[in-house]
């Protein structure tokens, strides 16, 4: 599947400082530790609506980080998946009568476009779950051999009671896991299974539902396994940073880690799992089924793309915070300041201000730190501090490399 253009991407002076990011197995902050290659695989779209402002805040999370892996002289080997073949989608298509193939290609050239507007660095591979559906049949056929599923009228199940690291992602108890696998697409009710947290991983065919041949029968992934089945592909297991929205913890990153420990024996099948907090509209979780939705497509047509990265960069990463139209009136001004200051001839020297957002981004990417920095710079800039004529260039430089954002 194709993906999206690249920006380019200025090369800054000095040292970078190496990355530390929370990992929610560990609950706790650590240092990244990536080979010259730093592997990263964050869970992409189903693409049954247009790019929200939750999404964006994801996706703006993790192209954070590697940016400031390519900073440090790693090159990042980034995978993304499109989820597009899935229960949502088909309801959706059937609601609206458009071909679900159709709304599906529709809204992933919606989200390039989103993408591209926010200057965010593409994957390596942006795969869609309908291009490797072989692969993932392949997989399961290979965990049935474990012996680690059972098939439940043509469907096949994952058996949580051969998956002994279950629960060590998220942490949750089972109690917690029951209500969220409910609530997140789960089906812990169904007649037939072995236990309630048994998750789909084959889902045998339906009247009116799209299906592939397969040794398993003809049929569709389940959700959990494509993803398993492409990060095993193109990043293998071990690989750096697992990433997503906190809602995919559970079930989504806690069923993934168990099929590829199941698979290759591997654990943890991420070094990390990382997650972006959730973006709120009018009290209550942006979300697709709720419809309280702001698009990103929308506040493009309205305002300039890179105050939109500005409000998304005025948030820690993993906290969860509700979107107002002040945001982004503070964060357009915060670009005028920006673009005032990096536009004079001269300015106060801004070595240190590099040094400066270079800590904040990694320590666990503190992008408003790091906002606070270049805001006090250009503040004394704007009031007639420095003749270094190189330091407004800098600023240009390590504002567009290390927080994406287009000062020119």
């Amino acid at each position: 599947m194709r993906s999206w253009s690249a920006p380019n991407v200025p090369r800054l002076p000095g040292e970078s400082i190496p990355l530390s990011l929370y990992d929610t197995s560990a609950k706790q902050v650590r240092q990244t530790d990536p080979g010259p290659t730093a592997r990263m695989y964050v869970c992409g779209i189903t693409p049954y609506d247009a790019t929200h402002l939750g999404h964006a805040n994801t996706y703006h999370a993790f192209d954070l980080v590697g940016r400031v892996w390519r900073d440090a002289g790693h090159e990042v080997h980034y995978t993304q998946n499109a989820t597009d073949v899935d229960d949502p989608l088909l309801e959706r298509a059937t609601q609206t009568g458009i071909d679900w193939q159709e709304l599906a290609e529709r809204e992933i050239e919606l989200f390039r476009g989103d993408m591209e507007a926010l200057r965010i660095v593409p994957p390596r591979e942006y795969v869609g779950v309908t291009e490797v559906v072989g692969q993932v049949a392949e997989l399961i056929a290979e965990l049935a051999a474990k012996g680690v599923t059972y098939d439940l009228d043509g469907d096949v199940y994952f058996s949580v009671a051969d998956a002994p690291k279950f629960g060590q992602v998220s942490g949750y108890s089972e109690q917690e896991m029951l209500a969220l696998f409910a609530e997140r697409g789960g089906d812990p009710g169904r007649e037939g299974k072995r236990d309630p947290l048994d998750w789909l991983l084959w889902r045998a065919e339906r009247p009116g539902e799209p299906a592939w041949d397969s040794p398993l029968g003809r049929g569709r992934p389940g959700w959990h396994i494509e993803c398993t089945a492409i990060a095993l592909d193109h990043l293998g297991a071990g690989y750096d940073v697992a990433g997503g929205g906190s809602d995919l913890i559970f079930p989504h990153h806690e069923c993934g880690a168990s099929e590829g420990h199941a698979a290759t024996g591997e654990w943890p099948f991420a070094k990390f799992y990382t997650h972006a907090g959730m973006v709120a509209l009018d009290g209550e979780k942006m979300s697709k089924s709720k419809g309280n939705l702001v698009f990103v497509s929308r506040l493009r047509r309205e305002h300039d793309p890179m105050a939109i990265r500005l409000v998304l960069l005025a948030h820690h990463y993993r906290a969860d915070w509700e979107y107002v139209p002040e945001l982004m009136e503070r964060a357009e001004r915060r670009l005028e300041l920006w673009r005032s200051a990096a536009a004079l001839a001269a300015g106060p020297p801004a070595g240190e201000l590099l040094a400066k957002v270079r800590e904040r981004l990694a320590d666990d990417l503190d992008s408003p730190g790091a906002l606070a920095a270049v805001d006090a710079w250009a503040e004394q800039a704007l009031a007639g501090g420095g003749l270094d004529e190189s330091a407004p260039g800098l600023v240009r430089d390590l504002a567009d490399a290390l927080l994406g954002v287009a000062l020119r």
